[in-house]
């Protein structure tokens, strides 16, 4: 009898161990994925760079005053993007030029921003801690002040073997974090795996789908990440006391052939990821839609997609557009918004 109580114990013992042993935490491809841009072999997703890396991302310290975090902007129940303004808030309430795009399989990107200004992952976060409309640090300071903080050397140890705080570490911690942001159980996603169906108004918005947008808002990742004019009428407008107008890809590369063009987001996710263009300026799909239909606005560097047989936009009657909107609701991603690996602790 006392045997089998202590067989009994230890088993239970072991059973609520396991239970509490977290899981590692490893990149992994989606199986209907197209391989990732990112190169995995120098800074491998670990447990403790992902957790590192989390806590950086959530972490005020970032900014000069402490106000602003990476997850200020990009709040994970809304597939990391930021609700509630057409464009995203910085320290002191100060206006940035865009709205936040989301952050969610950007293993698969090799540029980052609306306008490509950044070419790698790595290099992501110094842009909107030093932007003085942003977070208002320098990177310089944000290293003295991990430093000298009674958390972030152990971290730092547990995520890369000693406790130095570098430059090189600190971006890979937070690129860690994001490579591990992936959405890819959608409705849709499951259909494409067999494992359910999308009804007769999905099924059909897919169809016109596939007609009419994905010539841009190409494959599994819902985007080509090339960067196009979509016809937006001009929007002039005053950017923390500055006249200011977006010209978008042409204020990195100086090139005129590139005034006026975005990078195609992803559509993944994009019923919550409103409000929509690269200034927020739509609130609903149903906005987005009537602009390719009806207020697509020519100019020199207009995409030549939006301009075939002499007709501006994309032709959408309101039923096909009630069925598209239907099958782009197939493309949220439940699982991946209530993920509580990616929540704030």
């Amino acid at each position: 009898m006392k045997k089998a109580l202590t067989f009994l114990v230890l088993l239970s013992i072991l059973v609520n161990c396991q239970r509490n042993v977290e899981p590692e935490i490893r990149f992994q491809k989606p199986a209907h994925f197209p391989e990732p841009h990112y190169d995995f072999s120098y800074n491998p997703v670990t447990t403790a760079g992902f957790q590192l890396g989390k806590k950086l991302f959530f972490d005020g310290i970032l900014s000069r005053d402490g106000s602003i975090s990476c997850g200020s902007c990009h709040i994970p129940s809304s597939a990391f993007t930021q609700h509630g303004h057409d464009l995203s808030h910085g320290i002191d309430d100060k206006l940035t030029l865009r709205n936040a795009l989301p952050i969610m399989n950007l293993a698969w990107q090799k540029e980052f921003f609306w306008d490509g200004g950044v070419f790698h992952l790595d290099l992501f976060a110094i842009a909107p801690i030093e932007a003085d409309n942003e977070m208002d640090e320098t990177i310089t300071n944000v290293l003295e002040k991990l430093r000298r903080h009674p958390q972030y050397p152990q971290l730092f140890q547990k995520a890369f073997g000693t406790p130095e705080i570098t430059l090189d570490r600190f971006l890979k911690a937070l690129s860690q974090f994001q490579l591990m942001a992936i959405s890819a159980n959608s409705k849709y996603d499951q259909y494409k795996k067999g494992l359910t169906q999308l009804d007769a108004q999905e099924l059909a918005g897919l169809q016109i789908f596939q007609q009419k947008c994905a010539s841009c808002h190409k494959g599994e990742l819902f985007t080509d990440n090339t960067y196009r004019n979509n016809g937006l009428p001009i929007r002039r407008f005053m950017l923390n006391g500055i006249d200011t107008i977006d010209t978008g890809r042409n204020r990195i590369t100086l090139n005129e052939q590139d005034k006026f063009r975005f990078k195609v987001p992803t559509l993944r996710n994009v019923e919550v990821t409103r409000p929509y263009m690269h200034d927020g300026r739509f609130r609903t799909l149903e906005q987005v839609l009537e602009h390719y239909s009806q207020g697509v606005q020519d100019s020199p560097t207009l995409d030549p997609l939006l301009k075939q047989n002499g007709q501006l936009g994309i032709p959408l009657s309101q039923d096909e557009k009630d069925k598209l909107i239907a099958f782009l609701k197939t493309l949220t991603d439940e699982e991946f918004l209530r993920n509580k690996l990616f929540q704030q602790e």
